[in-house]
């Protein structure tokens, strides 16, 4: 959380976290729960408390302090690095609070046998391959160069090898996933001819319920346990039936007006009263996080019913059409996402009039004061 100034909720149900990490333990034998980003705007600590009772033993966040602060919240819990050491700092924190850091340069295998000599421990790295995203990680073709330079260090020990798949969540691109997958192998049967006994992960969300034959040793599960389902809008939609949303965000109506025809609403007159029409204004804008680019095209649920939003949002204020609510008063409760209700708004609509995914949406609105509703 960092947005304390404002009248907007965010609410989390962690059964429902619960729930989505238990369907996904019924596609995928060994999930490791990605709770980075703070639980992509769930609450880092909280998540990670509710999926440790749960059952879940090894976690990743993203950069190395969020790493130590995941150790802090659940000793018990092996917990993995994505983003690995990118400073001093990180280098040391990764001895001294035995973190399982992505590594993937031999610059970052150095500095890491470096500071873990100057801590008198032993480190375990996961090797991260590039097999199609280009951005971190080894090449596939430096696999037996890596295992050439493990072979001189005294203090770094890798325990897995990684990589990340690029469309695993988009069926029309489902062979880029298999050639992904190929590359990975022929990387882990290079390993393994060194004596390189290292657990493989691959999956994301998307492989978990539409790539098996991807699964390996270890998952990654991301933004199917906050209830997006990854094939929502495809032809693989029906794969990710069954996850539950676990956020829900709401503020509240300040005041409630009624405008007379040809009277414009908000900044640059972008929307004009056709009739007269009982407009309403909502306590949340950009500075909320609710991103300016919701302009006349998001709605918003109030007493069980969607109402649109007319004109710009602007920074704290947003208004919408209430003609068709008449019990609405100022004061009640109004959802941005998320509601009770058939007409409830989900995060993948949101993201859609935002012009953006549910990564965004969750990780942005998770920024205001959260709420844990069970």
């Amino acid at each position: 959380m960092s947005i304390w100034y404002n009248h907007v909720r965010t609410r989390i149900r962690l059964k429902a976290l619960v729930d989505n990490y238990r369907l996904i333990r019924t596609r995928a034998t060994n999930p490791a729960p990605v709770i980075k980003s703070d639980a992509y705007g769930h609450g880092l600590p909280e998540a990670a408390a509710a999926l440790f009772a749960a059952g879940a033993r090894t976690m990743a966040a993203g950069t190395v302090g969020e790493a130590a602060v995941l150790k802090d919240t659940v000793p018990e819990v092996e917990v993995i690095s994505l983003l690995g050491p990118l400073d001093t700092a990180d280098y040391a924190c990764v001895c001294e609070r035995d973190i399982v850091a992505f590594v993937g340069s031999t610059e970052q295998l150095l500095l890491l046998e470096e500071a873990a000599r100057l801590a008198g421990t032993t480190v375990r790295v996961a090797l991260k391959f590039d097999t199609g995203m280009a951005r971190l990680g080894f090449a596939v073709d430096e696999a037996a160069g890596v295992a050439d330079t493990l072979d001189g260090l005294e203090h770094v020990r890798a325990t897995m090898a990684c990589s990340h798949l690029a469309t695993a969540d988009d069926p029309g691109q489902a062979e880029y996933a298999q050639e992904q997958g190929g590359r990975f192998a022929r990387i882990l049967k290079a390993l393994h001819a060194r004596g390189l006994d290292v657990r493989a992960s691959l999956a994301n969300s998307g492989a978990i319920f539409g790539h098996p034959a991807l699964h390996h040793d270890l998952q990654r599960p991301g933004i199917a346990l906050y209830g997006a389902n990854p094939f929502h809008g495809t032809p693989w939609e029906a794969k990710g039936h069954g996850l539950q949303p676990a956020m829900q965000v709401s503020s509240r109506l300040v005041q409630i007006r009624t405008i007379p025809a040809g009277q414009s609403v908000s900044y640059g007159r972008t929307f004009t009263a056709p009739a007269e029409m009982r407009i309403g204004i909502v306590a949340v804008g950009y500075a909320d996080n609710y991103s300016r680019g919701l302009s006349a095209k998001a709605q918003m649920l109030i007493h069980g019913k969607r109402v649109p939003v007319l004109g710009r949002v602007c920074m704290q204020l947003t208004a919408v059409d209430l003609s068709h609510v008449p019990e609405a008063a100022a004061g009640d409760e109004i959802f941005m996402l998320g509601g009770a209700g058939p007409a409830a708004i989900s995060a993948e609509e949101l993201a859609g009039w935002w012009g953006t995914i549910t990564y965004e949406v969750f990780c942005l609105l998770g920024q205001n004061p959260r709420e844990y509703v069970d």
